[in-house]
């Protein structure tokens, strides 16, 4: 985790993080797990302002394109910002992984639309572009 924190920018304000909620009934615990984590370690301040608005299938079968109409509207904020409260206050989302894009650019809509100045998202992992999967 330190790694992480220490990738970070300085910013005028404390982050707001977000952590990406799970579509399964037992969820991932990660991003919450990443979240209380910067919280302690850092000071961050953490919220969990996003709800599923619909439940969305698996993806790791999935292409971009279909990941990205997979996750349109999977999202909902559950409350916008108080007078002040978002001034100034970099928000990030937090999830496990990172492959097309889909899921982060999907949460940060449904946080902007009530308000929320989202400048970026964490993950633990990144897939590699341009590779093939190859069994052997």
């Amino acid at each position: 985790m330190r790694v992480l924190a220490e990738g970070l920018p300085q910013w005028r304000r404390r982050p707001l993080l977000v952590p990406v909620p799970s579509w399964k009934r037992r969820g991932n615990p990660l991003p919450a797990l990443v979240c209380r984590q910067l919280v302690h370690q850092l000071g961050y301040r953490h919220d969990a302002l996003l709800e599923r608005s619909r439940p969305v299938l698996g993806q790791h079968h999935l292409k971009r394109a279909m990941r990205l109409a997979n996750q349109e509207g999977a999202f909902h904020c559950r409350r916008g910002p108080r007078p002040g409260e978002a001034t100034g206050r970099p928000v990030l989302i937090v999830d496990d992984i990172l492959t097309s894009g889909a899921t982060g650019c999907n949460a940060a809509l449904a946080l902007e639309t009530l308000g929320w100045p989202v400048v970026g998202m964490l993950c633990l992992a990144r897939t590699p572009g341009g590779r093939s999967r190859r069994r052997p």
